[in-house]
């Protein structure tokens, strides 16, 4: 893979031998970014679970308290009484059969998508297109549910889903380069101390196995798991 020059530059900044604290981290990267548009911090946490044994998934979401500085598009799936709902709660797109026909036609201009209960018998049609983008409602990131109204203000507020993938991987973006570092710290906290509260029981070993930061553009930056591990008092 070609690497660029401003890539070339981020990385000789960064010293792969050593593990960051958290705020080093999070500083370093947002120091580095350098493109033309506001670069998205992004968290990688590899677990030590087996994600493909039901009881080991790590999955939910999670209210960033400073938000993800970007306009989320929310797209939900209901009807009647609850379409009105959703739409006087700042839903952007809103609809049932016709909605779901505008997904299989092509239509993909959102980024979250909640679903009421009663209307996911038609939705379900969607999962080989909403699944592997992360976009399929699911009761346990709670976005299946009849209380749409909380479940859109949080979303506005910067709600985040993540789930493990095959390797072990929970991927989670904590803010913009431009935040300041006090917030993407705290936004990372929160995380972190959401991941280790859902600790499934059957993992053995350590649990938090690495972490890295990086923005859209920059070098993966290692945060020293040790450290981490000790302040949320984790195996």
């Amino acid at each position: 893979m070609k690497v660029g020059k401003r890539y070339k530059n981020a990385i000789s900044k960064v010293d792969v031998q050593k593990k960051y604290s958290l705020e080093d981290a999070i500083t370093l990267s947002k120091g580095l970014a350098s493109a033309k548009f506001d670069e998205t911090v992004e968290m990688a946490v590899r677990l030590g679970v087996k994600p493909q044994q039901a009881d080991q998934m790590v999955r939910s979401s999670v209210v960033l308290p400073r938000g993800i500085g970007k306009k989320t598009r929310i797209l939900v799936f209901a009807k009647g009484e609850k379409e009105k709902e959703a739409r006087e709660a700042g839903a952007d797109f809103v609809g049932a059969e016709d909605m779901i026909e505008k997904v299989t036609g092509g239509w993909m201009d959102f980024d979250r998508v909640v679903a009421t209960p009663d209307i996911m018998g038609a939705v379900g049609k969607l999962g080989k297109v909403l699944g592997p983008r992360g976009l399929m409602p699911n009761p346990k990131s709670g976005t299946v549910t009849f209380d749409l109204v909380k479940v859109i203000k949080e979303i506005q507020a910067g709600k985040v889903e993540f789930k493990t993938e095959k390797a072990g991987i929970v991927h989670a973006p904590i803010g913009k380069a431009s935040f300041k570092p006090e917030d993407l710290i705290e936004n990372a906290r929160v995380l972190l101390e959401t991941i280790v509260r859902l600790k499934p029981a059957s993992s053995k070993g350590h649990y938090l196995k690495s972490i890295t930061v990086s923005t859209t553009m920059g070098p993966g930056i290692p945060v020293d798991t040790v450290q981490i591990s000790n302040l949320m008092n984790v195996v």
